[in-house]
């Protein structure tokens, strides 16, 4: 069975979790914006985003107990929250692409 989280800990539990959801939305956010403004400074900060979800997902780990499968969904959740935004940005700009950029009088009417 499942160790449950002790009392002591459910506020660093929750607090870490809830900050799983943050980081991973700001790393999102920064990323597309990112790639619309590309200056290194919010890249940096997306990756520093990304660093704050890697330290938060450790500390649930650490604090929750999680040991054999749960280790491994939380390496995959770490795994996806990062390729994620990648693939969004990817498939949104193939997606958005326009082949027939002309404009004619016919397309005015």
């Amino acid at each position: 069975m499942i160790e449950p989280v002790a009392l002591k800990d459910f506020f660093i539990t929750f607090f870490s979790a809830a900050l799983i959801i943050m980081a991973g939305a700001s790393y999102a956010l920064l990323f597309a914006w990112s790639k619309v403004n590309p200056k290194t400074s919010i890249k940096l900060a997306a990756y520093s985003a990304y660093l704050v979800l890697a330290a938060s997902v450790a500390e649930l780990t650490q604090t929750a107990h999680f040991s054999g499968y749960w280790l491994i969904i939380s390496i995959m959740m770490l795994i996806g929250y990062f390729f994620a935004p990648i693939g969004i940005w990817h498939l949104c700009v193939k997606t958005h692409t326009d082949h027939d950029l002309t404009t004619t009088e016919e397309d005015k009417l």
